[in-house]
């Protein structure tokens, strides 16, 4: 049996003062990350990294992204409230604990069916 090393405390900050930030990244509540807008959903990067994009989306109850598509595969998390997601002539509502992933160029659409927050993930190979 091989000897790990222990930790000898657990801390809840993200300090990358010893220059992790390069290789490790964290953010507490994403959910927290952007504020609602009445008037449409709101969004902000929220990571570029080596191989991933993240974006936070917020939306107000009934707001929508229209239907659309992405230029890689993309991940799809509700990070709280309820939203629907309809894709490839299917409906798929989507809560807190569930993931979608859709390939390259597939039309989609979102909706809030309350208020909403939704993380963004795209598959990106050439995101430094």
């Amino acid at each position: 049996m091989t000897d790990q090393p222990t930790p000898t405390s657990v801390t809840d900050d993200c300090d990358h003062s010893d220059g992790l930030a390069a290789r490790m990244w964290c953010h507490h509540d994403l959910r927290t990350f952007v504020e609602t807008d009445p008037a449409r959903p709101r969004s902000h990067r929220a990571l570029v990294a080596e191989g991933a994009r993240v974006v936070i989306f917020a939306f107000d109850a009934d707001q929508e992204l229209r239907e659309h598509s992405a230029a890689f595969p993309i991940l799809l998390q509700a990070l709280s409230g309820h939203l629907r997601v309809t894709a490839d002539d299917q409906t798929i509502d989507l809560r807190p604990g569930g993931l979608v992933h859709m390939t390259t160029r597939l039309r989609h659409a979102v909706t809030a069916l309350e208020p909403s927050t939704l993380m963004l993930t795209m598959l990106d190979p050439g995101a430094r």
